[in-house]
């Protein structure tokens, strides 16, 4: 069984994944960022991509992949870092990405690479759901990746529902707005809405809500909803502050309420 789907067979709610951009602050330090995330009770870790066109995330994140590029991040590179990840890390791991630079790698090529290095599942924002189904869903599943579905406040029920039955595992990341990636103080009660509105529908896969999560109000407010939680500008932040993994999840985790 895939980690990711092992993962919610297990714990149904309370699922916290935290997001990081490989190679930032630090070029060589995408393990022990992973380590240091397991090592603090997170339950999944999704390990950004860099790109210099991330249209879906805000500044925070956009100034991560910058400085990661600039301290010479690639895929090769990154598949170098994660090549013994598997050792030691057990939590189920997520490759965020956009298609160009993993077409340019060559989409095959990429999921072979994901398999032999342990990821489990893969998260390409700007690749539309019917272009997954025609013409990579068969090479994904081969190499037994899940590859995890964006919906939003504007995404129509229908187009959820063909996600969620489609899916043979995984889970659906529930986007809080239709805005870029960014801390926010609180959710309001239009978003609060959208994410009762989804639980309503019963879907069969369990759904993960990020975008925005940043304090306790947030937190609370998504995990309400949802089987969990994903954060990623205030881990990064906090990263970029301290450049020291351990110390920023643990305040990640005070600033959420876990501790």
């Amino acid at each position: 069984m895939n980690r990711i789907d092992e993962l919610f067979k297990n714990k149904k709610r309370d699922v916290l994944s935290v997001y990081f951009c490989a190679g930032s602050p630090a070029p060589d330090n995408t393990a022990d960022v992973i380590r240091a995330l397991e090592q603090n009770g997170v339950d999944m870790v999704e390990i950004g991509i860099p790109f210099s066109d991330p249209m879906a995330d805000g500044p925070v994140i956009q100034d991560a992949a910058t400085r990661s590029l600039h301290g010479g991040m690639s895929l090769r590179k990154l598949f170098g870092q994660l090549a013994d990840i598997r050792r030691d890390v057990k939590i189920p791991l997520v490759l965020m990405g956009y298609i160009n630079p993993i077409m340019q790698y060559g989409f095959d090529e990429f999921c072979k690479k994901c398999s032999e290095t342990g990821i489990d599942g893969l998260i390409i924002p700007d690749l539309p759901y019917r272009e997954y189904v025609n013409k990579y869903r068969e090479t994904a599943r081969r190499h037994g990746l899940e590859m995890i579905m964006l919906i939003t406040p504007e995404t129509e029920e229908e187009r959820i529902r063909i996600i969620d039955s489609d899916s043979e595992g995984g889970f659906i990341y529930m986007v809080s707005s239709a805005a870029t990636t960014g801390a926010q103080k609180d959710f309001d009660a239009q978003k609060q809405a959208y994410f009762a509105r989804i639980e309503a529908m019963n879907l069969r896969r369990p759904r993960m809500i990020g975008f925005g999560v940043s304090n306790t109000a947030t937190y609370n407010a998504a995990a309400a909803h949802a089987a969990g939680v994903i954060i990623g500008s205030r881990f990064v932040t906090l990263l970029n502050e301290s450049n020291n993994a351990d110390s920023a999840i643990k305040q990640l985790l005070k600033d959420i309420g876990r501790i």
